[in-house]
């Protein structure tokens, strides 16, 4: 007796040979619905309509066409049962041993700019995702594929019944998580259509596709997996595979380098910045960038926002990096390169501060959600609460650093002077620790301090964080400001002669 596929799907790519195979080497009778019919009939195979088969038209606009007893009875009658079989057969229901459908492009259709809610709507497959469903809950008797890249390999294991009862538990697993997706895909669009902007839905879904399974984790005893689009914002363009570490280094850096509008080049190490700089050009920007710490981007990452040339290449060359992304790479720095096998070389696509990915963080028993920290920075949003102006240059100072602290471990002290970092403290469980420490790294790199702006991603709860930039050498200082001893920091300022800035927005980085 011939087996039956049930053949309905929105992208035909693939499909004719694949159901030529069905019916001219394994004689499987075809029902289809719509314009799939139509381009099967056009290659010249047999088919049946549904609606022929069901006895009922297609109605309400294509709404209502596969959702019929004879479809789903014949998905779920188990073969083994005997009552399953003659209630079939009273009812005149034929088994179907394959279905092959892929849904309606939601995803692709609500990614359009100022798609009509109609027309999102109109684009959510029913009876797409209850066929997958029902054939894959009969896996042990139902072949189902959803996936056009899956056609060759069941083609092959149509004739190895052992083989196609193994391929089927696949494909089933497939089919879930393929209709999980895509209805997650609905749940968020609505959640951004019906809710408030700033609420979040009673369930928070998650599908990202498997990208890339990593070699380990952030140490070798830990397995990892990379999934999502990561790939649509980063091309490596040559050296060896990322790692898990890597991964978030690069991330980190994108994330720095979107604040600069200015030629600018970061060093980054474990996330953190360890020498960021804008100048004219990109080498006076490297140059400058990596005076800050000369020992610390060893190993670490090195990002920039204009075509890598070849002067910042031969003066990066000697320099043991993980990872250096850029836009581009022009072809006398990827020649330069090319001697350093390992070496990572990223073009970054695009930028990432249009990314609007929610920040996650895995906690026990369960995953925290906030928006990414991407308040801009704006001069005319800040408050001077000194006696004393900042100078313009100062305010060059005070800005810079402003968008570089956000980006450093809480703890965040940074130390910024003719647009460059000087000294850098991070992570720290006191901020006068943070503070020490930017200072001792900038007198280990001999560089003037004097002059500069003191930025903290926190407010000084105290004065003596303040008064030990001002006694380093600082002029001007930015921070949050809300703590209850603001009075006495500003007074410390105005004694010393200080311009301080308050942002009104914190920027801590837990990690």
């Amino acid at each position: 007796m011939a087996k039956t596929a049930l053949v309905s799907v929105s992208d035909k790519s693939g499909l004719v040979p694949f159901a030529k195979a069905l019916v001219e080497e394994y004689d499987f009778r075809i029902l289809s619905t719509g314009g799939t019919a139509r381009l099967l009939r056009e290659e010249g195979l047999p088919v049946t309509e549904v609606s022929d088969y069901t006895g009922f038209p297609e109605m309400m606009e294509g709404r209502v066409k596969t959702l019929h007893p004879k479809v789903h009875g014949g998905l779920l009658a188990r073969r083994d049962k005997a009552d399953h079989l003659e209630a079939a057969s009273s009812h005149g229901i034929d088994m179907i041993d394959l279905v092959c459908v892929n849904l309606y492009p939601f995803e692709a259709t609500v990614s359009k700019p100022d798609v009509a809610l109609e027309e999102a709507i109109e684009n959510i497959d029913i009876g797409g995702p209850s066929m997958l469903r029902s054939a894959a809950k009969n896996h042990a008797d139902v072949t189902v594929v959803c996936d056009p890249e899956d056609y060759e390999s069941v083609v092959a294991a149509l004739g190895d019944e052992a083989a196609l009862k193994e391929l089927r538990k696949i494909l089933a697993l497939k089919v879930y998580s393929k209709t999980a997706a895509y209805d997650a895909a609905i749940s968020n669009y609505l959640a951004g259509v019906y809710l408030e902007p700033d609420s979040f839905p009673g369930i928070y879904n998650l599908s990202y596709g498997l990208a890339e399974t990593l070699r380990y984790g952030e140490n070798p005893h830990q397995t990892a997996a990379l999934y999502g689009s990561f790939q649509d914002t980063f091309e490596q363009v040559q050296g060896k595979a990322l790692s898990y570490n890597n991964i978030i280094d690069i991330s980190a850096a994108a994330q720095l380098i979107s604040e600069f509008k200015e030629t600018t080049v970061g060093i980054l190490k474990h996330t953190n910045p360890c020498g960021v700089a804008s100048a004219d050009t990109l080498l006076q920007a490297w140059e400058r960038a990596f005076s800050t710490d000369r020992q610390a981007p060893f190993g670490g990452i090195i990002v920039m926002n204009r075509e890598m040339d070849e002067a910042i290449a031969r003066a990066v060359k000697e320099i043991f990096c993980e990872v250096i992304i850029a836009p581009s790479f022009s072809d006398e720095a990827l020649a330069i390169f090319s001697k350093k096998k390992n070496l990572r070389l990223m073009r970054q696509l695009r930028d990432v501060r249009e990314d609007t990915t929610k920040d996650l963080k895995s906690v026990i028993g369960g995953i925290l959600v906030q928006d990414r920290d991407q308040l801009p920075v704006n001069r005319a949003d800040f408050k001077v609460v000194t006696e004393r102006q900042p100078t313009e240059e100062e305010w060059d100072n005070l800005l810079f650093g402003w968008k570089v602290v956000r980006h450093v471990k809480s703890n965040a002290i940074v130390y910024a002077k003719d647009l460059q970092t000087v000294g850098v403290g991070a992570g720290q469980m006191s901020r006068v620790d943070s503070s020490k420490i930017a200072v001792w790294k900038a007198g280990e790199a001999k560089l003037d301090i004097h002059g500069s702006a003191i930025c903290s991603d926190a407010f000084f709860p105290f004065p003596d964080g303040l008064i030990a930039a001002a006694e380093a050498g600082a002029t001007s200082a930015i921070q949050p400001g809300g703590s209850i001893r603001d009075d006495d920091v500003i007074a410390a300022a105005n004694e010393r002669g200080m311009a301080m800035v308050f942002t009104g927005a914190r920027h801590f980085r837990h990690g």
